[in-house]
């Protein structure tokens, strides 16, 4: 599966309530993490919730590294999102990252309007941390 079937799923359902439910079915898919990955070095912070993102960078021999990414959440709802931005991030090239609008990604799913401020701040959070790393990446 992969972020262009999230959204098809997403136009599928038109009740909120089944998309929330499809949101946690997919924070349910989540690679699991490593216990030794839930450190402070891997908190996303501006959650309120629990997250942790573990970045691994591959270098290619173009120099454009490939980013791969694994990540969870203590909250069910939370789990869904990581795992939605792990399917529109992780394993892209660092400049594909950087141009990637995940404010208009979010737009298309329509979880611009659905998401309280605070989990609307935490993605935001999880989205600067994903950029960053790829900043980091290319320097």
């Amino acid at each position: 599966m992969n972020y262009d079937d999230i959204v098809a799923d997403f136009e599928f359902l038109d009740e909120w309530e089944d998309r929330y439910r499809y949101v946690i079915e997919l924070g349910r898919t989540l690679e699991a993490l490593p216990d030794d990955a839930r450190n402070d070095a891997n908190k996303v912070h501006g959650c309120v919730s629990q997250v942790w993102l573990q970045t691994t960078v591959e270098k290619n021999s173009d120099g454009d590294p490939v980013l791969h990414f694994k990540g969870d959440s203590d909250a069910h709802i939370v789990s869904g999102l990581v795992a939605i931005m792990l399917k529109l991030f992780s394993g892209q090239t660092a400049s594909k990252i950087l141009e990637i609008d995940a404010n208009a990604a979010l737009k298309q799913l329509g979880l611009d309007e659905a998401l309280t401020p605070q989990r609307s701040n935490g993605l935001a959070s999880m989205i600067q941390r994903i950029k960053s790393d790829a900043r980091n990446a290319v320097a």
